[in-house]
């Protein structure tokens, strides 16, 4: 018989994609705000992994991505995620959305991302999200699944969330180690 514990907190992030460099900074500012301070803020790049947001968000989008210093428990990632969804309708112009938010976190074995979408790989957590399994972590490094987003398994963003994990648990040992003494 298993004798279930709670999960470790993980360590929230979040890509950020629009059109203008003032709506990504605006919605890191809010983000920062409702989730705290951050611990990794990407520079801002060229988004051209896919059109799928042109239609709604036009030609020459850009991304970031966030990493918060503060860890939250992995459940709580569906309230993340509507909360991150009311923020989109925020700060939209009329009928289309300005930015894209996908949260998700790093944990010590993999990286999920929040998804309204389900599929065969997404298991249903609550409140029409699911949680798609990106990254695992193997052999010392995260390593694609063959349904990774091309730009979540391209070699600067794997180096990235390397870095992310590795502050993570040098922070999540700190955390332990102070709650012992």
């Amino acid at each position: 018989m298993s004798n279930p514990r709670p999960a470790p907190p993980v360590n929230l992030f979040m890509s950020v994609i629009g059109k203008e460099g003032g709506v990504i900074a605006e919605a890191i500012a809010l983000l920062m705000e409702r989730f705290g301070e951050a611990d990794y803020i990407s520079p801002c790049r060229e988004f051209a992994y896919t059109d799928y947001y042109e239609r709604e968000m036009g030609h020459g989008l850009r991304r970031r991505f966030v990493s918060f210093r503060g860890h939250v428990p992995p459940e709580s990632l569906p309230e993340i995620k509507c909360w991150t969804n009311d923020l989109e309708r925020r700060l939209a112009a009329g009928e289309g959305r300005r930015v894209n938010i996908d949260p998700g976190y790093v944990a010590a074995a993999h990286l999920i991302l929040a998804t309204g979408k389900g599929y065969n790989h997404r298991p249903y957590l609550h409140s029409g999200i699911y949680a798609d399994l990106t990254l695992v972590y193997r052999a010392g490094a995260f390593r694609p699944l063959p349904w990774t987003y091309p730009d979540y398994a391209a070699p600067e963003a794997l180096a990235m969330l390397q870095s992310v994990r590795r502050k993570y648990l040098g922070q999540l040992h700190k955390s332990r180690k102070e709650n012992h003494d």
